[in-house]
């Protein structure tokens, strides 16, 4: 009797492990392939002059673009690259680009998986950062004279990750990022207690073995630290999604490059922006940049 007992406690918990196992990698396809947000908005509607261009990356993934000059006409002037949240595109950015217009070059991407890009789902970074340096060769063949990023939510930590590879990008300032995927997960499966601590670490386990790569190491927060370039880290007390707790371990990263800058709202939910923030941010760019 008690061998019995025995017997159907370890088949109970085999099965129990299997389904957790299933669930994960349920949940690690949901979150790699979520369901893409169509953003309203078009370069025509902000009267801007954007050509339709496709980039392509290393592994072979065409991603769209907006290419919009200057508003002089002028492409030998300083750029910057503008990257969207997950899960938005590139249409989210046109309100920045049309501030930034009167000075700068701007180029708008979809990142891969998203938008009109091609991808079969989004790598949460570890294939997205060696994406925007395919990026920065586009607008090097350009003629840009300096190449600086803006990136929100995900954009945002795609471009600090980058920029701490990449020392042609000349400057970074990121809304929203958050500074550790695992951390994030944590707080996204809250609610299972114990459960996510395992289920996080398995869905990392997928993405290395679908992706290929750490999607946690480096993190946004290990790279911030070895910026040296300026940086601007923007972020609300009050978001729902990317909690202030992110902010505070990229601002601790940041604090050894003295050329770094916080911007932290005391209210807005996640993406929304305060009425300065566009004149900040090409304020920021004409100071760096130029």
């Amino acid at each position: 009797m008690e061998s019995q007992i025995i017997e159907k406690a370890v088949f109970y918990a085999f099965v129990f492990v299997l389904g957790f196992v299933a669930v994960s990698f349920v949940a690690f396809w949901l979150v790699v392939r979520p369901p893409r947000i169509e953003i309203a908005g078009t370069p025509e509607r902000y009267r801007l002059p954007a050509e339709n261009v496709t980039i392509e990356t290393a592994d072979g993934v065409a991603l769209a673009g907006w290419f919009i000059p200057r508003a002089d006409g002028r492409a030998d002037v300083p750029a910057v690259i503008l990257l969207h949240g997950y899960p938005a595109e590139k249409a989210d950015m046109l309100e920045i680009a049309a501030a930034l217009h009167p000075q700068f070059v701007t180029l708008l991407l979809d990142l891969r998986y998203f938008g009109k890009s091609e991808g079969r789902a989004t790598t949460l970074g570890i294939r997205e950062r060696d994406d925007l340096k395919a990026a920065v060769d586009f607008l090097e063949a350009r003629g840009a004279a300096s190449v600086g990023v803006f990136g929100f939510s995900l954009g945002g930590a795609v471009g600090i990750l980058a920029a701490a590879e990449d020392e042609r990008i000349r400057a970074v300032a990121a809304y929203a990022p958050f500074s550790d995927l695992r951390n994030l997960g944590h707080e996204a499966y809250g609610r299972l207690w114990l459960l996510k601590y395992p289920l996080v670490e398995l869905m990392i386990f997928w993405a290395e073995l679908f992706f290929g790569g750490d999607v946690v190491s480096p993190s946004p927060a290990d790279a911030a630290s070895e910026l040296s370039v300026p940086a601007l880290l923007v972020a609300s007390r009050e978001d729902e999604q990317i909690s202030f707790r992110h902010a505070e371990r990229l601002r601790v990263a940041l604090e050894q490059n003295p050329r770094a800058e916080f911007y932290f709202l005391e209210a807005g939910r996640h993406g929304e922006l305060p009425p300065d923030f566009d004149a900040r941010l090409a304020g920021f760019f004409e100071r760096v940049l130029h």
